[in-house]
């Protein structure tokens, strides 16, 4: 089987190569979109799999895994920051507090789609206004959902407590990925 990675991000492309699967990076289009109404425990897997119909058919020997991780904040989703404002806003309400990331992962065949969700807290230290400052000038977190990234300085530094997979919070539930790619014979 012919694997396809929908997704441009680096961290995911990394995740799935050290997994041991070869695969091929594929462009999708599509507004990330969801109805206002949705429960946020149910965006991320919603929006995986709205990715995953708006690539084009998938022929018989190929496999499409998309994906999308949501940050939730007190029943909130935080997306990616537009400016530095907004992220020095995000990064202050986490401080000090636990909040919730969901990713959806989404495996699509030519019969079907299998969607899966994972869900990690993650518990902030205090996080000073000078650690926000430096933090977003030096790692200019405006890609990242929630204004940080686990693997970067923000994550090392400040992250006290994960209750779940830091690869869920990284945007590949590593583990779902390849119990999935196993049962469809990968």
């Amino acid at each position: 089987m012919k694997i396809l990675l929908g997704s441009n991000s680096p961290r995911r492309k990394e995740l799935l190569q050290n997994l041991g699967f070869a695969f091929e990076v594929v462009s999708i289009n599509c507004d990330e979109i969801y109805p206002e109404n949705l429960e946020v425990e149910k965006i991320a897997s919603f929006l995986s799999e709205l990715k995953a119909n708006a690539f084009r058919k998938i022929e018989k020997d190929e496999i499409l895994l998309t994906a999308d991780t949501v940050v939730t904040f007190e029943n909130k989703v935080l997306g990616k920051p537009k400016n530095r404002e907004e992220a020095v806003e995000m990064l202050q309400h986490l401080s000090g507090k636990t909040h919730q990331v969901y990713t959806g992962i989404s495996f699509k065949t030519s019969e079907n789609i299998i969607t899966k969700t994972d869900v990690a807290e993650v518990e902030f230290d205090e996080i000073s206004n000078e650690e926000i400052d430096f933090y977003i000038k030096n790692y200019q977190p405006f890609d990242k959902a929630g204004s940080y990234g686990i693997q970067e300085w923000l994550g090392m530094a400040k992250i006290s407590r994960i209750n779940g997979s830091f690869y869920t919070i990284m945007g590949l539930p590593t583990h779902l990925v390849y119990k999935t790619f196993k049962e469809l014979n990968l």
